[in-house]
């Protein structure tokens, strides 16, 4: 940083006059400033649309996109308490009967007698008999079967116990892990084992299965070191468990109300159902048939009637999301393309804002950043376009256009091409045939044979708009050079920055000119001074 003391010999305050100066001097930086600040308000404006294309763009995909939106169906069920109904993935109405006969249940298992733990929390510790060993888990999964290894060996669940383990962090890892959930009771020193999946594994295969096993892979098999069958006191499998009678601390048999011994554990049972006359079982009480999914509560005494209709509201708001939607894109673009330019306001430089209050400068940049977008070819071209595809017929499909459900523009030309729904109409359209509106909107074609249904074609032309808008403004992650706008906006940075290194010299070369009249007026002053001594 210089310091300037100037002034002294002429009296003259020459920074103010070398300011005033330079301030003449800065006309045309400032102008490049407001050109440089105007194109950055362009470019944001362009990315603002572009952000409102996508968001349409998405929102036909989410929507009036996906056929899922148009078979949403409201099922009636005779027994809600017995089975519920709902409708997956199927597109056309469905109805029918279905008996429940019998549940579908998990596989259990319980500890044969009480176990010799104390305490489920205390850590087994170094040397432990359970250190070291690797207990297995294999359970059923969803569908009845079990995973398999790609070469098509066993997949079982599989930890190897600690000296930091616990009894509690064994079966938490059990419980998180595996196909299983594990429980230990304090009071009773028993344990459960129940198969997160229902069903039966069919054949001889049991649902759930147990292993402890040595570092060398083979079993434990000596007396009071297996995990499952001498810490938990449980049978290899359920099946195995189900043939077993649960033995009190005296080794006696515990009887159940009836005087019978209670078992280890049950099999997993499957549900059989009667669906349409036909007998059926299946290992979940949840599953589909023909896209719809039942789920079987309980037992009935004979069938349970369905039927299915079009959720005619659901599907309404859908299409009306995408009306609205669309008519709020067409709103943003009609205003900023009509937007006139006022050229009363121009970007503010520093030194005006330092001069205005916060207010101010936001009322001015207002005005002043209008017109970013006035009459651009390519949003211009993009109304056009989309208008054409809305109105163009679908060829191939029952319905054609939009106004055969009610979708008109709107009366006023002045709105630009706005959309309108004419309620009753497209409701009626729904509950006749959803489907026929997807198709409508999603039919798979050429655009150049008329085929190609609506929503693909504004998809199109909406995602055309995006990368013509996207090498002209780039988006927040550019790189200037990457974009129309981006490699102007550094023009603009490089003519700055050489207008200021020439302004910087200029206002030195004036401080040098003033310091040098100084000097002159002082070395005059000086001889004055001089001669007048002389003379007196």
């Amino acid at each position: 940083m210089v310091m300037r003391i100037s002034g002294l010999a002429s009296g003259m305050d020459t920074d103010d006059i070398i300011s005033k100066l330079m301030t003449a001097q800065r006309v045309p930086l400032d102008k490049l400033y407001q050109k440089k600040t105007y194109t950055e308000w362009q470019r944001d404006d362009y990315r603002t649309i572009n952000t409102a294309l996508s968001e349409l763009d998405r929102l036909i995909n989410d929507g009036v996109g996906r056929q899922s939106s148009f078979i949403k169906k409201t099922v009636s069920v005779s027994n809600s308490n017995a089975v519920s109904v709902r409708n997956v993935n199927s597109t056309s109405d469905f109805s029918g009967t279905i008996e429940v006969k019998e549940l579908a249940t998990a596989a259990t298992m319980v500890s044969k007698e009480p176990s010799t733990i104390t305490d489920s929390t205390q850590k087994f510790g170094e040397g432990h008999v359970l250190e070291g060993q690797t207990i297995k888990i294999k359970a059923i999964n969803k569908d009845g079967s079990f995973d398999r290894n790609t070469d098509g060996t066993d997949k079982w669940f599989e930890y190897t116990i600690t000296k930091d383990d616990s009894l509690q962090s064994v079966i938490d890892k059990i419980n998180a892990g595996s196909g299983v959930n594990a429980f230990f009771d304090e009071k009773t020193k028993q344990f459960s084992i129940t198969a997160k999946n229902t069903g039966n594994a069919g054949g001889e295969e049991a649902a759930i299965q147990l292993k402890a096993v040595k570092a060398d892979g083979t079993e434990v098999t000596e007396s009071g070191e297996n995990f499952f069958t001498d810490i938990m006191k449980m049978s290899a499998d359920n099946n195995e468990a189900a043939t077993a009678n649960v033995k009190d601390a005296l080794g006696n048999d515990r009887l159940d109300s009836l005087g019978n011994p209670i078992k280890a554990g049950t099999v997993g049972t499957n549900a059989s159902v009667t669906y349409n006359g036909l007998d059926i079982t299946r290992s979940s009480n949840t599953f589909r048939i023909n896209g719809a999914e039942f789920t079987l509560k309980e037992k009935t005494t004979g069938p349970v009637t369905f039927s299915s209709t079009a959720d005619v509201d659901a599907i309404f708001d859908t299409v009306k999301k995408f009306v609205e939607s669309y008519n709020g894109l067409i709103a943003t673009i009609s205003s900023k393309t009509s937007e006139k330019k006022n050229s009363s306001y121009l970007p503010l430089t520093d030194a005006q804002k330092k001069e205005m209050t916060e207010d101010q400068v936001e009322k001015w940049e207002e005005q002043a950043r209008k017109g970013t977008l006035r009459r651009d070819s390519t949003l211009s071209s993009l109304l056009t376009k989309m208008r054409t595809s809305l109105y163009a017929e679908v060829k191939g499909t029952s319905l054609g256009s939009l106004t055969k459900i009610g979708i008109t523009t709107t009366d006023n030309y002045l709105e630009g091409g706005k959309l309108k729904i004419d309620e009753e109409k497209l409701k009626a359209e729904i509950a006749e045939d959803p489907n026929a509106i997807y198709e409508l909107f999603m039919q798979n074609g050429d655009s150049k044979d008329g085929k190609q249904g609506i929503a693909r074609r504004l998809r199109a032309d909406l995602g055309a708009a995006m990368k013509d808008i996207s090498e002209k403004a780039g988006s927040a992650s550019s790189v200037n050079s990457s974009f129309t706008l981006g490699k102007l906006l550094s023009d603009y940075d490089k003519k700055i920055n050489s207008f200021e290194e020439r302004l910087t010299a200029l206002e030195t070369r004036y401080y040098k000119q003033f310091t040098a009249m100084e000097t002159a007026i002082n070395k005059a002053n000086s001889q004055s001074a001089s001669l007048m001594q002389y003379f007196s």
